[in-house]
């Protein structure tokens, strides 16, 4: 397997290797990185779909991109996604999709034309005192000394940042800046959190600093990512003759292991409480979604709680079998072991009538019901204990929606501390008492609060034991790479297998890579991989983001006036001069 970029392996059809007619191949998860590979194995390895299996746990495909409506609770997402023009694995991979929404297109197709003609751009990325606006909301207010403080990680090496913390290498003046309220919560990072992915961000989402404060460079899918996106690629495999065994839970997977060889020999299950398997011979190859950031996720409802389960966690539990078998195969402890430390609550909230969608308007300051976008990404509400954001995506967002009901998203990062209306912490909260605290930061009267949240709106709270395991500080090793040394016929996917490239996890574009490395690297498929977009090793990038870095203000020539006048002189027409003019560094 190789990186490439350009054009001139984005557009080959690759041969069919060698063998691949004769291959099988079994997944363990349904969620995006195991549909993306049976996509791959289709499209660009030729296997045939009739000779994929792929078997998951829940009844349903997706993993965590999820969404739908819930008997006697109402619409539920767990999460959204953030994506950008730069997912590469991504739209490669949904270029070939057939779009369900329009004739003749692809998902990226449709993707792409719906961001030409809606453009994502927020226009109020924060709140205080009750749905007001932030004044310095545009600037990311990092004064000398954390300016000084980002930039030494960002130079740091890997190795530097290893089982460190973000508060182990980030200072306060750092941690009280609208740059890392805006990152946070944007990424959904803790300041115990690994200081090496953090780094990791700053250097694959570089080009995203000059829209960090409006979500310029975001982009959305028409409807939930269940309906956008896990429809049309579950639709296409089945087309193909893909099989999906839903309620099946894989318990075990035996390895032969030598020092020169790896071999998957059987996949041991269970379904219905009966307990089945397949043996595995040599054409047979093995996907495997390790881990899993919604495992034992629970689901409360307008009146009900939802409850933090930290009993048996099936996926979680299958990693940690296979990892005793051989030290490559991970270190899952290192991330499923810290519930207090990986956990978060969200919670889906559908307005029921006309009373709560005028003070929506007022802060996103846009219509909610136009069908366009409406806060673009997430408000987060700064002086909120909670430390809540919430989003209004494109409207409706379920195609089954009613017209006068929207539908939004709420999360928080500090789950068991006390809210600023309601005096409880959010994970000790049902849905009503979320919408009570989220109509208080909308600037709602106080009057009115209850009776609102009571009867004008339908709150489902979801409570996730380890929505941030990959987060927890890690070293080299902790997460097994995609193939490791010496397996033959196995791949590690998803959010903790370790790609080969410098990529960061919790984005959609990590599973379909971890994915699309497997299978290239099994079957040898002669294309290149995608690199990750360049934009930490481009000096356009780079020069671009030090203006907002430093709120405008262009960068200062220490010494003398005649010695300024000198500078200047020596780099006026030159390409580093013109560079550093045109992206208003330097004055004329």
């Amino acid at each position: 397997m190789h990186y490439s970029s350009g054009n001139y392996e984005a557009f080959v059809h690759p041969r069919t290797p060698p063998g691949a007619e004769h291959k099988t191949a079994w997944f363990v998860g349904a969620g995006l990185a195991g549909l993306a590979g049976a996509a791959f194995l289709i499209r660009d390895a030729g296997v045939a779909g009739q000779r994929i299996t792929i078997l998951e746990q829940q009844p349903l495909a997706g993993g965590a991109l999820d969404g739908g409506d819930v008997p006697e609770k109402g619409f539920v997402i767990r999460g959204g996604r953030e994506m950008e023009a730069h997912f590469e694995c991504l739209w490669d991979l949904y270029r070939s999709i057939p779009s369900l929404e329009i004739e003749g297109a692809s998902v990226l197709d449709e993707f792409y034309r719906l961001d030409k003609d809606d453009p994502n751009y927020s226009l109020q990325r924060v709140t205080q005192d009750r749905g007001e606006d932030v004044l310095d909301k545009a600037l990311l207010t990092l004064n000398e000394a954390a300016q000084k403080n980002l930039l030494s990680v960002f130079l740091a090496s890997h190795q530097e940042m290893e089982n460190q913390r973000i508060s182990d290498v980030f200072g306060a003046d750092f941690l009280k800046s609208n740059f890392w309220l805006y990152w946070r919560t944007m990424f959904a990072f803790e300041e115990w959190h690994s200081a090496l992915e953090m780094k990791l961000y700053l250097h694959r989402f570089i080009h995203h600093i000059a829209g960090l404060a409006d979500f310029s460079s975001l982009k959305f899918n028409r409807y939930n990512q269940y309906e956008s996106m896990v429809l049309p690629l579950l639709k296409w495999l089945q087309g193909h003759g893909v099989q999906f065994r839903y309620g099946v839970e894989v318990t075990d997977v035996q390895f032969d292991i030598t020092p020169a060889r790896k071999q998957a020999t059987r996949i041991d299950w269970r379904k219905d409480g009966v307990a089945g398997g397949v043996d595995l011979g040599a054409d047979d190859l093995l996907f495997i979604t390790i881990g899993s950031l919604t495992e034992n996720s629970d689901n409360g409802d307008h009146h009900t709680a939802a409850r933090l389960n930290d009993g048996p966690a099936p996926a979680w539990d299958l990693w940690r079998r296979i990892a005793a078998r051989d030290a490559a195969f991970g270190h899952p402890d290192v991330f499923g072991a810290h519930i207090g430390q990986t956990k978060w609550e969200s919670a889906t909230i559908t307005t029921l009538d006309g009373r709560i969608p005028p003070y929506i308007a007022r802060i996103a300051k846009r219509d909610p019901f136009s069908g366009k976008v409406v806060t673009a990404g997430i408000v987060t509400v700064k002086d909120s204990a909670w430390l809540m954001s919430w989003t209004i995506s494109r409207q409706p967002h379920f195609k089954q929606q009613p017209k006068h009901q929207l539908v939004g998203w709420l999360y928080a990062l500090f789950v068991d501390v006390p809210g600023d209306y309601v005096n409880k912490p959010m994970q000790d909260c049902t849905g009503e008492e979320i919408t009570q605290e989220w109509l208080y930061h909308l600037g709602v009267p106080l009057e009115d609060i209850v009776a609102l949240a009571a009867t004008g709106a339908r709150t489902v709270p979801v409570m996730m034991p380890y929505v941030t395991a990959f987060f927890m500080p890690r070293q080299a090793g902790d997460r097994p790479d995609v193939v490791p040394a010496g397996a033959a016929n196995f791949a590690f996917i998803g959010q903790f297998a370790q790609t080969r490239e410098r990529d960061c996890i919790f984005t959609t574009e990590y599973s379909v890579r971890t994915a699309m490395e497997a299978v290239y690297i099994l079957l040898g498929v002669e294309r290149g991989v995608p690199e990750v977009f360049n934009s930490t090793f481009d000096l356009r990038t780079l020069l671009a983001a030090v203006k907002p870095l430093r709120d405008g203000q262009p960068l200062a020539i220490p010494g003398p006036a005649f010695l300024r006048d000198y500078v200047m002189g020596k780099l006026a027409g030159t390409e580093l001069g013109d560079l550093l003019g045109k992206y208003k560094l330097i004055e004329k």
